[in-house]
């Protein structure tokens, strides 16, 4: 695993567009998912595995549960892979994983908490194109017809129905990333989209390890959050921006007008003189 620590804004501005250059294209075009995480010490755990217990036996549950009673709203796409993607926006535990493709977002994911200002946070980058070219053939050339990179709703629904399905033609060893529909303003802002596991019970940094040539790790230490955040948010990459409406709008001001502690204030300077 490469992983790279930070230690000023410009170094992280660097590492957060690392290998961004297609020379076939001649465009600055990454081929990088990335995820924002407050402390640096957290895994790629999904929400589904977060229940503890014996959460791979409970998906089929909530999930035919959540189609059940929001079928109303969501019926025109009645699809596996539509539910997934409504039921883990909308808070629901599914084997998902949330990426964006922009860096500056998931710097915002590692620094939105002020509460964790006192811990370095992280910047996961996977690159999802290498992730890909290790599917088995069947779901590759469903890309390649496409001409695409990275999966959409549609796609994987025409390719796989069921959750068993996939395990079995992932061979229970793959990741696959793909864009859900456009369902509202969040994910649209947000550059999102999502990785899915073909085994439920494996954490993507367990199978990252097996694969370091295609994901790097950029460590935001806890001295240089402040900087971070005060110029993500001189930037407009904001809660008001990433999550449109009243909820979002009070999250920013909370945050944009939470003061400084006095430990905090001793951190920036024993940053600053080292």
């Amino acid at each position: 695993m490469q992983e790279i620590r930070a230690r000023s804004w410009n170094e992280l501005q660097d590492a957060l567009f690392l290998e961004s250059w297609n020379a076939e294209l001649g465009r600055y075009r990454s081929r990088f998912a990335y995820r924002g995480l407050s402390d640096a010490g957290y895994t790629l755990e999904t929400t589904l595995m977060r229940l503890s217990g014996p959460y791979a036996d409970l998906e089929h549950h909530l999930l035919r549960n959540f189609k059940k009673y929001a079928h109303r709203k969501f019926v025109e796409r009645d699809s596996l892979w539509n539910w997934l993607s409504v039921a883990q926006h909308y808070g629901l535990p599914t084997r998902l994983l949330d990426w964006s493709y922009s860096p500056l977002i998931a710097l915002h994911f590692a620094t939105a908490n002020i509460n964790k200002f006192d811990r370095d946070g992280v910047v996961w980058a996977v690159n999802y194109l290498k992730a890909h070219q290790l599917l088995p053939d069947t779901l590759q050339a469903r890309l390649d017809n496409e001409g695409a990179n990275v999966f959409t709703v549609e796609m994987l629904s025409e390719t796989v129905t069921s959750l068993v399905q996939f395990e079995e033609l992932a061979g229970r060893d793959s990741v696959v990333f793909f864009e859900p529909a456009s369902i509202d303003d969040r994910i649209v802002n947000q550059f999102a989209f999502f990785s899915v596991m073909a085994r439920s019970d494996m954490a993507l940094n367990e199978w990252l390890v097996r694969h370091p040539e295609i994901y790097y790790r950029i460590i935001i230490p806890a001295d240089l959050k402040w900087e971070v955040r005060d110029k993500l948010d001189q930037a407009n990459i904001t809660e008001r921006v990433l999550f449109p409406g009243l909820d979002g709008l009070g999250r920013w001001l909370t945050r944009h007008y939470s003061p400084k502690t006095e430990a905090e204030q001793a951190l920036r300077v024993v940053g600053d003189e080292s």
